[in-house]
């Protein structure tokens, strides 16, 4: 069997580690070939844009975060005769399936392929964590590490200067990293896209702190929260875009809203605020073991369905099983932040 693989959306910690468990799986158990296809969908819509994935090529990658198979966010459905083309050249390539690894958007394209007659298996990849069907999405980890580390990093800085902090984490729809990375770092204040940002009980809650003698305060928002406004009598609420440009999936450049909190904050309370964006550091760099081993199990798995012939499916972790579940149902919607997690967030904020 000839099995393609890619790697769509933004890179993730642990991508690698999917990639080496497919080759390793198909070559040594399988008798099977890989194929990678390289930077996402677009190797599929450019012929020549693919790499023999032998067993040398995928030796040693296990801790490199990123893909070295590349990515891209093109979307086929945006593209005059996408899917056409990218059946034609699946077909030119003599691929008999594909293991398709991304987010919603990638394995949304992976799903409706299916449906065409693509003989296609998903895994799921995203550090906003934010796929349904699934405890946990490979790069999460790490990313919710990465930004622990650096709320820690601050404290130290609030405290010294006496001041207000800022953090924006990613999480474009979901506030997953922004509320476990916040909990796990002692942040006073979790703002996430599920719940719409009130500036004044924001700044009545440092104030309290500060009434009672805390000089410092954490805040940790995700930069898909969003402002709740009053304006003529009605309620809007609207991303912090860096720019209107959207990508192939029809989404704005999020970033801004630590700045626009950091000045409101200091503006409103008085106190000095200073503010800090993780951004992509927060996708790059070594996976942590949770990551390598979740993208590994997923890898064998996904591999393990294309030979059984079970496509359509997207691998998944429920419980400390991995089971499959149907594309379609897995990007029908989102995962959304559980009231209990905001909850627990509540008992240390303020």
């Amino acid at each position: 069997m000839k099995i393609g693989i890619l790697t769509g959306g933004g890179d993730c910690p642990g991508l690698n580690a999917v990639i080496r468990a497919v080759v390793r799986k198909s070559i040594l158990f399988y008798n099977s070939e890989v194929i990678g296809i390289l930077e996402g969908w677009r190797g599929l819509m450019v012929e020549g844009l693919t790499e023999d994935l032998v067993l040398d090529k995928v030796s040693g990658i296990l801790h490199r975060g990123g893909t070295i198979i590349k990515t891209s966010r093109t979307n086929p459905y945006k593209e005059k005769d996408g899917e056409k083309k990218v059946i034609e050249n699946k077909k030119k390539l003599g691929l008999d399936a594909l293991v398709v690894v991304g987010g919603e958007d990638t394995l949304g394209v992976a799903a409706k392929l299916h449906q065409a007659g693509v003989k296609i298996v998903g895994v799921p990849k995203t550090i906003d964590n934010d796929l349904a069907m699934t405890d946990y999405t490979f790069g999460f980890d790490t990313a919710v590490n990465t930004a622990m580390e650096a709320i820690d990093r601050v404290h130290t800085t609030a405290e010294s200067h006496n001041r207000v902090m800022v953090v924006e984490v990613m999480g474009r729809h979901t506030g997953w990293i922004a509320i476990e990375a916040g909990i796990a770092g002692g942040a006073d204040i979790i703002l996430i896209p599920e719940k719409p940002v009130n500036l004044d009980k924001v700044c009545e809650a440092i104030c309290k702190r500060h009434a009672r003698g805390k000089d410092f305060s954490i805040v940790v928002v995700a930069e898909g929260a969003k402002i709740a406004l009053h304006e003529e009598n009605h309620k809007k609420e609207s991303f912090i875009v860096q720019d209107e440009c959207k990508d192939a999936f029809g989404h704005v450049r999020l970033g801004g809203i630590g700045k626009l909190l950091a000045t409101e904050i200091e503006k409103r309370t008085g106190f000095e605020t200073r503010f800090v964006i993780l951004g992509h550091i927060q996708r790059g760099g070594t996976p942590t073991a949770f990551d390598r081993v979740l993208g590994t199990r997923f890898g064998i798995a996904a591999v393990d369905l294309v030979h059984k012939g079970e496509f359509g499916k997207m691998v998944s972790l429920q419980g400390n099983k991995i089971v499959p579940v149907d594309l379609t149902d897995a990007v029908a919607k989102l995962k959304y932040v559980d009231e209990e997690f905001y909850n627990i967030a509540e008992v240390f904020s303020a």
